[in-house]
């Protein structure tokens, strides 16, 4: 009797803290978002008295495990691809998919490292030196199949490709070189200009790549509640605090304010 009280106990605490855990916004986020995201997220508590959890990855990783049914409200991608997935997945319906941010690529250094002074081939390889060139894993993480197309584009991946030192979100690669673990690493200005560790080398053309395009999406499991967060993201603090990390509002948004 004892034992079936115990088993009563514990399943009413376990759905109590799952009911209140769904009272909390609860955003999956690019990691690259961090910065700006944590800002944004301190004042709408601040104006609302309502609490926002983030879960920060890389996009992919988030995608996937949204497709497995993790019980996120807000999916905010690092490029539309990954978006695009869980639409097909029936996560997110394709109407509510709306162009947020987008940012650009950027080589950095640590505080003491070179300027490149052109992206060549004979420049690149010299900053590499016999160390590798740290970037996210072009196989998933967007910043990394950005970054791969740029050297694509440039003739420079054949040169760096044995060279590379893979991550797994762009924030770990910011870290890599922070660290000194690798002279250089590609990352989103965005990510450059939340550091005080590094200072960009070389800033990587735009046309170079995809445009990069960070889309936000309410989820079908999105209440009330991540509705109102949803649209904060959209209001003129908001807009302020993502700019001021160094990332570009689309035309669109821009258009709305």
């Amino acid at each position: 009797m004892q034992r079936i009280l115990l088993s009563f106990l514990s399943l009413t605490l376990l759905l109590s803290s799952q009911a209140f855990a769904r009272e909390e916004v609860l955003v999956f986020a690019a990691s690259s978002m961090t910065t700006a995201l944590n800002d944004i997220v301190d004042q709408y508590e601040l104006e609302t008295g309502k609490k926002v959890v983030v879960s920060y990855a890389s996009s992919s990783a988030l995608a996937r495990q949204l497709a497995y049914g993790a019980p996120a409200d807000i999916y905010i991608s690092a490029n539309e691809k990954w978006m695009a997935y869980v639409v097909e997945q029936g996560v997110i319906e394709p109407t509510v998919v709306t162009p947020w941010v987008e940012n650009q690529l950027v080589i950095v250094a640590g505080p003491d490292g070179k300027t490149l002074d052109g992206l060549n081939q004979q420049d690149l390889v010299a900053a590499i030196g016999n160390s590798r060139l740290a970037m996210s894993d072009p196989g998933h993480v967007p910043a990394g199949i950005y970054a791969k197309e740029s050297l694509e584009t440039l003739g420079l991946w054949g040169s760096v490709k044995s060279k590379l030192a893979l991550s797994n979100s762009v924030r770990a690669t910011l870290a890599l070189v922070e660290r000194g673990e690798a002279p250089l690493g590609i990352v989103y200005f965005s990510d450059a200009n939340a550091s005080s560790q590094v200072k960009i080398a070389a800033e990587i053309p735009a046309n170079t790549h995809e445009p990069i395009v960070f889309p936000k999406a309410l989820t079908k499991e999105a209440n009330a509640e991540a509705e109102a967060f949803f649209r904060f993201l959209d209001s003129d603090a908001a807009t302020q605090i993502v700019t001021n990390n160094g990332f570009v509002v689309t035309p669109k948004q821009s258009n709305d304010h």
